[in-house]
C-alpha cells in the first residue's frame, strides 16, 4: 500500500521492502558512504538555482503547487503535478480517453494506495508504461515511465512522483516552481504556470470538501442504523402562535 497524502509514505509491498533492505546494506553506517557506487545515469550534470530563476513575483512562494505540461504518449497534458512526497506516478482515469487507451490494456497492478481520496483507499486499474517528453522540439528530454492508473478521475490529468523524478534525475523547486533535468544539450528548465496551479488548487478544495461531507454522511447514516427507533424521530413542530395585532394595521 502506498500512501502520498501529506508527504507520508508508506510502503507495504514486499518486493519493495526487500529492495529497501538491499539498498541500506549498500551504505556504511559508519560514515554514510556508499560501499559500491553505481552512479544513476546524467549524475554528472549539475543543477543549480539562482535568482534569475525567479520569472514570476509569486506572493506567497511554496503554496502553489508545481504544474508542468509535459507531453505523454505524444499528447499533450496541461494538468500534470509534479510531487515529490509521492512514491508512484499516478494517471487518473478521466486521461485514458485522450490517450486512446482502455482499462484492458493494463497491466495488473496488485498493491493498493491512500492519500488521494481523504480517508479512502483505492485499488488501481492497472499500470502501464508511457513515454514522457518535457521541452521543445530544440531541447527536450523523453523517459518511460511507468505509471499507476487511478479508479476515478481527479483534478489533474496525471501526478509524477519520486520515481519520474529520479528517472529524468529531474529536481523542482517550489519557490520559484521550475522543474530542471540534465539533457545531451545542457539543463533544461521547465516552468509551471501559476494560474493553472490556483484553478487547480480551489477545484481540488471543492472536490476534497465534498468527498469530506460524503464520508460523514455515511458515518452519520451507519450509527444511526444502531440508534433504537424511538431515538429516530423527528420532534413534531410547535403551532405557530397566532397574532394578537389587528389586520388592519401593517406594521413598517
Amino acid at each position: 500500500m502506498h500512501s502520498i497524502f501529506g508527504g507520508k509514505v508508506s510502503i507495504e509491498s514486499k518486493r519493495e521492502r526487500k529492495l529497501l533492505k538491499r539498498t541500506c546494506l549498500n551504505v556504511d553506517s559508519a560514515d554514510g558512504l556508499i560501499a559500491d557506487p553505481k552512479f544513476p545515469p546524467w549524475s554528472h550534470r549539475e543543477i543549480s538555482f539562482n535568482r534569475q530563476d525567479q520569472w514570476a513575483a509569486i506572493l506567497e512562494p511554496g503554496c502553489f503547487p508545481l504544474i508542468l505540461d509535459p507531453c505523454i504518449n505524444s499528447v499533450r497534458f496541461e494538468l500534470v503535478l509534479v510531487d515529490g512526497g509521492s512514491p508512484i506516478d499516478i494517471l487518473f482515469r478521466n486521461s485514458l480517453p485522450a490517450l486512446k487507451l482502455t482499462p484492458a490494456q493494463l497491466k495488473p497492478y496488485d498493491a493498493q494506495f491512500w492519500g488521494v481520496l481523504p480517508g479512502q483507499s483505492s485499488v488501481p486499474l492497472g499500470q502501464i508504461t508511457l513515454p514522457v517528453q518535457f521541452g521543445t522540439p530544440d531541447h527536450f528530454r523523453t523517459e518511460f515511465v511507468n505509471f499507476v492508473v487511478a479508479d476515478f478521475d481527479g483534478t489533474y490529468h496525471t501526478i509524477l512522483g519520486r520515481p519520474s523524478l529520479t528517472k529524468f534525475m529531474a529536481v523542482p523547486h517550489y519557490s520559484y516552481l521550475v522543474l530542471k533535468m540534465p539533457t545531451e544539450k545542457g539543463v533544461l528548465t521547465v516552468r509551471g504556470n501559476v494560474y493553472t496551479a490556483y484553478t487547480c488548487e480551489e477545484e481540488s478544495f471543492k472536490i476534497t470538501e465534498a468527498i469530506d461531507l460524503s464520508i460523514r454522511m455515511a458515518e452519520t447514516t451507519a450509527q444511526a442504523t444502531q440508534l433504537p427507533p424511538d431515538q429516530l424521530q423527528i420532534p413534531e413542530q410547535e403551532t405557530p402562535r397566532k397574532s394578537s395585532k389587528s389586520k388592519e394595521h401593517k406594521e413598517v
